[in-house]
């Protein structure tokens, strides 16, 4: 299913929102100006390595200029692809602006950057030993979606859904988000029995992350004022 927008308009310009896609672009367009070795050197420099960081954690020293905790936040503004990009940037389009208007911009952005970091701490914590660098948004964004669903659960979403042909379709968010969050709970579930078959091991795909920024979204942003009736300007 590809969302294509919500019917959830908002009376504040998501400035936030749109920097945050900002810099992720500029990031990758920089990539795509790198060779393959110095793109994984990149990589290996500013995404997260689940062992590196576990290294550091026990008090090895990590021949690095960057500490590696801060990866936790530079693999944020990661990408492997235009499509990992693309994706990325269209999810936070969409569900982005309407997180940032009920939050307030500071709270937003601290709230996005928790997310993300939460998110890659939970892909760490069940593959301490990788040596595959973890990066995208999609921690982070995965938080917001999980405000989202607590916030605005009956909100429609127009969808593209594959079905031999592709139908566009108006669907509540609680529908659209809730099966989003099952698929990924569930490739997080599977990968810790088949790791060489699911997951960020093979695919790039860091199903822990995604679960885990959409739990601990729904988390921080009742703590944050998801619900606070207070108008924002």
């Amino acid at each position: 299913m590809v969302p294509i927008h919500d019917e959830n308009p908002t009376k504040i310009t998501p400035y936030i929102t749109y920097i945050l896609i900002v810099i992720n672009v500029l990031v990758f367009l920089h990539q795509i100006t790198l060779s393959d070795r110095e793109l994984q050197g990149f990589f290996q420099l500013y995404a997260l390595v689940p062992r590196e960081f576990t290294a550091t954690l026990e008090g090895i020293t990590v021949n690095q200029p960057v500490p590696e905790w801060s990866t936790l936040v530079t693999s944020q503004f990661l990408h492997g692809s235009w499509m990992h990009l693309g994706g990325n940037m269209l999810f936070l389009w969409i569900f982005g602006n309407n997180i940032e208007e009920q939050l307030g911009r500071l709270k937003y952005l601290l709230f996005y950057l928790s997310c993300g970091v939460l998110a890659g701490l939970t892909q760490w914590f069940f593959s301490i030993n990788s040596i595959i660098p973890s990066l995208g948004a999609s921690g982070a964004i995965a938080g917001v979606m999980g405000a989202y669903i607590l916030r605005f659960p009956k909100t429609k979403i127009l969808t593209l859904i594959p079905v031999g042909i592709i139908i566009p379709v108006k669907i509540p968010a609680y529908f659209f988000l809730g099966i989003w969050f099952l698929q990924q709970a569930l490739y997080s579930v599977l990968s810790l029995d088949v790791p060489n078959n699911i997951g960020m091991e093979s695919g790039g795909i860091a199903y822990w992350a995604h679960a885990g920024g959409f739990v601990f979204g729904a988390i921080l942003g009742p703590l944050l004022g998801l619900f606070s009736r207070k108008k924002r300007r």
